[in-house]
Formats: C-alpha cells, sequence, structure tokens
C-alpha cells in the first residue's frame, strides 16, 4: 500500500498582506502529479488546510478542487483532520458528499468515521469507533486501520486536563491524556493490518519555525505517547519536514509545501510517501517540492547602492526578499519605491543604522506642529525611513476616529469643540 502524506497547507495565508493563493494552486498541481506519478493508494492530510476559521472562498474553492483531484473519482482515498487553525464543523461541513467518494474528514479528537456511509464508493469504512477506522482499499487484500487525532486542544477534546499548578506539570498531564486515548484506540491494530496514525499535534522534540502560532508550551506531547505497533505516524502543526526522535513508531512531520516566514529561508519543502505492507516494517521517503517562490533575506552592508545593484542585475528575482541595509541615512520614499519597482518581490525593507540619528526637539517647536508631522518626525528618526503615504493614510484615519470619539465624549458631558486633523 502506498500513502502520500502530507499537512499545513494554510490555504488563504499571505505574506506581509501579499497574497499567496497562485503559488497554492502551483502546490496542488505539483502534488497531484506526484499523487498520479506515484500511484498513491492512501492520501493522509494532517491538518491545517486554512489559515483561518473564516478562510476565503477561494482557499475553499482550492480545497474542494484538489481533494476532487485527489480523489480520483472514488480511486483514491483521503483522510483530512482538522488542524489548530480549522473550523472542526466548517472543515467537515461536506462530508455527506465527500464520503461517497472516499474522502474522509475528521474535525474533532473522538470523530466517528462511521457516522457516514461510504455506499457506491470503492473505497469502505469496515468498522470504526471514537477516533479510529478501517478502511478497505481497492485492489488489497487486507485493510488499513488508521487512528485519528485532530487537534485536540481541550475545548474540542471536551476535557479539563491543565487543572494542575505549573507548566510542568501541565504539559506533562496533557501528554499523558492523549497517549492514554492513542494507547487504547490502538488495540484496534492487527497483524494483518497497515496501521496508521494521522495527528495534528505539538511533539516534543519538533523543531519550530516563526510561521507556527499558537504552539502553547502546556499542548506539548511526549514522544512516550506514540503506540509502538504503528507502521507510520502522520503529523502536522510544525513547518519543518522532519522525523520526531524518541518514538517508538516513525512519526514524522510533513511541514508545510510553502515557506510562511523568513524563518524559513532555505528550507527544503517536501511530503514523505510510504510503502506499507502488513506484519513489515514500512519504507519512508521523501519527496521534495518545488513549487512556490523561495523567501531570501538580503543584507546590503555598503548600504542602499549596493542593494539597488542586485536588484538591477535581477538577483533572486523570482524570490520574495526580506532586505536590511546597513545606512547612516534615512531611507526617503523614492528610494524605497525605485528598490521597490526594480524588485516586486521585496517585502520588507529594513534599516541597520550606523550611527544613530538625533531626534531633538524643544517643546515650543513640538507645539507648533500638527500630530501627523510629528509622526512622521518620529518614524523617520527611530525607524530610519520616511513613513509611506499608505501608512500615514492608516495613521490618520485612526487618529481621526479617536479624535472623534473623543468628541462625542465630551458632547455627551455638555462641551462641544473639534479635535479631528486635516
Amino acid at each position: 500500500m502506498k500513502i502520500l502524506h502530507t499537512s499545513d497547507w494554510h490555504l488563504g495565508k499571505t505574506l506581509e498582506n501579499i497574497s499567496r493563493i497562485d503559488e497554492q494552486r502551483q502546490f496542488i498541481d505539483e502534488l497531484c502529479n506526484i499523487v498520479e506519478q506515484e500511484q498513491i493508494d492512501l492520501v493522509l492530510i494532517a491538518g491545517d488546510i486554512f489559515d483561518t476559521y473564516n478562510p476565503s472562498s477561494a482557499a475553499e474553492e482550492l480545497f474542494y478542487e484538489a481533494i476532487d483531484r485527489l480523489n480520483n473519482k472514488g480511486k483514491r482515498a483521503l483522510v483530512i483532520v482538522a488542524g489548530n487553525h480549522d473550523s472542526p464543523d466548517r472543515l467537515c461541513a461536506a462530508s455527506p458528499l465527500t464520503y461517497k467518494n472516499g474522502v474522509i474528514l475528521l474535525g474533532y479528537p473522538r470523530s466517528n468515521a462511521g457516522e457516514y456511509k461510504t455506499v457506491g464508493s470503492q473505497i469502505s469504512i469496515v468498522s470504526s469507533g471514537a477516533g479510529w477506522l478501517e478502511l478497505n482499499l481497492p485492489r488489497f487484500a487486507y485493510n488499513a486501520v488508521i487512528l485519528s487525532m485532530p487537534y485536540p486542544s481541550e475545548s474540542r477534546l471536551e476535557e479539563v486536563i491543565t487543572q494542575a499548578a505549573d507548566s510542568e506539570n501541565l504539559q506533562q498531564n496533557y501528554s499523558d491524556r492523549i497517549g492514554a486515548i492513542l494507547q487504547e484506540s490502538s488495540s484496534n491494530f492487527r497483524d494483518d493490518t497497515v496501521n496508521l496514525i494521522i495527528s495534528h499535534l505539538f511533539m516534543k522534540e519538533g523543531k519550530i519555525s516563526d510561521s507556527e502560532r499558537q504552539l502553547g508550551g502546556a499542548l506539548m506531547v511526549e514522544p512516550e505517547a506514540i503506540p509502538e505497533k504503528a507502521h507510520y505516524v502522520a503529523l502536522g502543526h510544525l513547518h519543518r519536514p522532519q522525523q520526531v526522535k524518541g518514538c517508538k513508531a516513525p512519526a514524522y512531520y510533513s511541514g508545510s509545501p510553502l515557506a510562511y516566514s523568513f524563518s524559513e529561508v532555505d528550507y527544503c519543502k517536501a511530503v514523505y510517501i510510504i510503502d506499507a505492507e502488513p506484519d513489515k516494517e514500512a519504507e519512508v521517503r521523501a519527496v521534495n517540492l518545488s513549487s512556490g517562490k523561495p523567501l531570501k533575506k538580503w543584507e546590503a552592508l555598503n548600504g542602499i547602492d549596493e542593494a539597488l545593484r542586485w536588484c538591477e542585475e535581477g538577483r533572486d528575482i523570482n524570490a520574495w526578499i526580506d532586505l536590511e541595509i546597513h545606512t547612516d541615512k534615512v531611507i526617503g520614499s523614492e528610494e524605497q519605491k525605485q528598490l521597490r519597482e526594480l524588485h516586486p518581490g521585496i517585502i520588507n525593507i529594513r534599516p541597520k543604522l550606523t550611527n544613530q540619528l538625533e531626534y531633538a526637539m524643544d517643546y515650543k517647536n513640538r507645539e507648533t506642529k500638527r500630530i501627523d508631522e510629528l509622526f512622521r518626525d518620529y518614524y523617520k528618526s527611530s525607524i530610519g525611513m520616511e513613513a509611506s503615504e499608505e501608512l500615514m493614510d492608516l495613521f490618520l484615519r485612526i487618529a481621526n476616529q479617536d479624535a472623534g470619539e473623543e468628541t462625542i465624549e465630551n458632547e455627551t458631558g455638555g462641551e462641544e469643540y473639534e479635535t479631528k486633523i486635516s
């Protein structure tokens, strides 16, 4: 049986408010090609399908297009669990339709896949219970038993676990409870089945990056919590592809398909393919991904002229860029505009001041300036760049809103005066 493990698509996620949906669509194309070329029988998607509880229509459309293509008209099974970024109910809303084609959507830790029928599909749920299912796939005389653990927060588990006073006991109590649930469910593993676990967890030995959010330390799970009889454990939550050390069964994070923060510069992105048979050790290999733009960090030690030269030379032209410029002067808005026109992939421009710019203004000078002028001066001195017109517009809208609220409050006290900024 050939199994593909992927996770953490984060459909709809942006990079500094820049849409990545086209890159995510490229990934889906690449994933579908891998699945076809490798003749995959079962796809495991280990959570964080979307980036928010309320994904955009474009993100949802891409998800449904992806599962339709991966499913291949009911010939290939998919098991998908909710991550901490997913709404369990929203993710599973299409279950009455998807189960008929062998696409299993699971939102909560004790979800019972048998609640929906796979009648008419080439893929069938032979048996199931809270947190596990036995799946029969085309072409195989043996079945796959799959333990599912969608993101197990206390609220989703419907249990109060974290009653201990200190963080070490909080973490241990949580890990022990997750381990107990998995161990209990693992009694359904048999010698004549392929035994799998799919979960969205923060394992204690996992290596993290800045693009992961909501990784509370009390919610870590010890490697010892993973049952040893599993052929493979498909994990989601961490964005770096990696094997988790210390587990008694092969446990892997497939990571995110795209780099989602500049802490992931030069990360190799991958999916895992598993060849598994009953009563034999599984073979696991990584397939590297090439879709999406890489993220690069530039450090212009010799000032803005060096950065401009790199742009003119077409350096990393197809990448997203985080640019740090060593400078002893303020970087003006025209210079910022020129950089971005030469390289549209520049996301951040961060001056590193080699000589601290002095900002000194006596009380009388401050009294004669409007608040937007004061903000512009302060931004220039503290950041080392001139504030963009977009930033100034945002500042003025916020300041005017606050000023309007102040006017209303004063009017209720019987005193009226105008404090808005022109």
